[in-house]
């Protein structure tokens, strides 16, 4: 069907390219126009219906977002951002550099621009700033009756319908009550009566990490904003849960790789930009490698007078840096699902002492029976390899998985402590361990 439009847009035949773009969902048009010359891009947006068009728009790459409304009239912009919901035209307008804001604000009505300059003002990644005013809110006092008369009249522009929550003269939460629950109800019967009162709600300054939290631990679709004076401001939906969720995932992967997080697909990220977020980390953890040459300096007498001790050092290096990966990875997926808190540390250290004992023995036995029966290497190197593979796996582990606590404890990002980090500790520890044992059994 992509390969059809393509070729009609080529022949310069818009109305039938036109027939067969209007039939597709909004997302698959938004990546046909990514795909599309930019020549003949502005031409088939503005060919789409205008709620259609505003549906695509969010679904485009914020670089095709900002030369759509670098390229349309002042009237045409203003046209996109009306139909938005106001969630959605606020993440955009956040991604868009000033000149593009201040067109989109120049031309919005009086209480838009109010809305949107406050939303603009949470801080950033809190449920505030991922929250959207389109929801259904009743008075206590009104009957069942006027509620649905309520919802009816005004639930065309909301988010959802599904939940209604109940607020005093005040606009403070009191509780919560389905669509379904109003329908099947006597008419005359007064919301406060049915409303369940033990709503779940979140807090404008919440971390949009822990609202994602709260989403899996109720399993809500939709949950409740409230302000610091306990005021109902707005709602957060559970497609926005699912960006932060997509946005926090891709951050601590990036952050596990010793990386600088970047919102900017690869592709579309230049390629100064990508060596600027890869090099500071590689620098840290180059320098800090330093320390690992220089033990190895230390020990190059004993190396001189047992060579194959030298032969086992990669051996040891690797395992030691796979077996904390494994643990930092568990651990700092189990503090972003909420899996584990910091004051588990004493647990989580207990655990990994047992885990790495049976995996420590059990690569030891492994090589001892390759390294001293199969390779006929002598008694001695053999136990000294084995028995600091033992040491460098229980500490490997019990580092993997105490650092992402510790640095969630201090009010870091657990997802620094990962994979090079731990590798570069564990090195160097693995060495000492290597060393000192070689030089006790071997007199060295």
């Amino acid at each position: 069907m992509k390969n059809m439009i393509h070729s009609l847009v080529e022949q310069g035949k818009y109305v039938e390219a036109r027939s067969k773009i209007i039939n597709l969902n909004v997302a698959d048009i938004a990546q046909l126009l990514e795909e599309t010359k930019q020549k003949k891009l502005l031409i088939l947006f503005r060919m789409l219906p205008k709620d259609m068009a505003s549906g695509v728009f969010t679904h485009m790459s914020s670089d095709l977002q900002r030369h759509i409304i670098e390229s349309v009239t002042d009237m045409e912009a203003i046209g996109i951002f009306d139909v938005l919901s106001l969630d959605d035209a606020i993440d955009i307008i956040e991604e868009m550099p000033a000149n593009i804001v201040k067109k989109v604000l120049k031309n919005a009505n009086d209480e838009t621009r109010k809305l949107i300059n406050q939303f603009l003002n949470y801080p950033e990644d809190s449920a505030g700033s991922i929250m959207t005013i389109e929801h259904v809110e009743l008075r206590k006092e009104i009957t069942v009756k006027q509620a649905l008369a309520s919802i009816k009249e005004t639930g065309v522009d909301k988010e959802t319908i599904d939940s209604c929550y109940v607020t005093d003269n005040n606009r403070i939460l009191e509780g919560v009550v389905t669509i379904r629950k109003l329908i099947l109800s006597d008419d005359q019967t007064v919301v406060k009566d049915i409303m369940d009162k033990g709503v779940i709600f979140i807090n404008t300054h919440d971390d949009q990490e822990d609202v994602a939290g709260m989403f899996k631990k109720y399993d809500y679709y939709v949950m409740p904003v409230v302000d610091n004076e306990h005021r109902l401001v707005g709602i957060v939906t559970i497609d926005d849960v699912i960006d932060v969720i997509d946005q926090e995932v891709t951050e601590d992967l990036q952050k596990m790789a010793a990386m600088q997080p970047s919102e900017k697909a690869y592709l579309k990220t230049s390629t100064l930009q990508l060596a600027k977020h890869r090099l500071p980390w590689l620098l840290i953890l180059m320098i800090s490698a330093a320390f690992t040459g220089g033990i190895i300096k230390r020990y190059e007498s004993a190396l001189q007078s047992v060579m194959v001790l030298a032969s086992f050092i990669p051996m040891i290096m690797d395992t030691g840096g796979n077996a904390g990966s494994q643990s930092s990875t568990l651990i700092i997926r189990g503090l972003a699902l909420g899996d584990m808190r910091t004051n588990d540390i004493l647990k989580v250290l207990w655990k990994e002492l047992r885990v790495s004992c049976i995996v420590g023995l059990t690569l030891s036995s492994v090589n001892f029976i390759r390294i001293y029966l199969i390779e006929k290497t002598g008694l001695l190197v053999s136990v000294t390899v084995c028995f600091t593979l033992l040491l460098t796996v229980m500490l490997a582990k019990v580092v993997g998985g105490i650092l992402p606590i510790m640095a969630k404890k201090i009010k870091l990002d657990p997802a620094i402590m990962a994979g090079p980090l731990i590798t570069t500790i564990v090195d160097a520890v693995a060495l000492t361990i290597y060393f000192t044992t070689a030089a006790w059994l071997l007199g060295i």
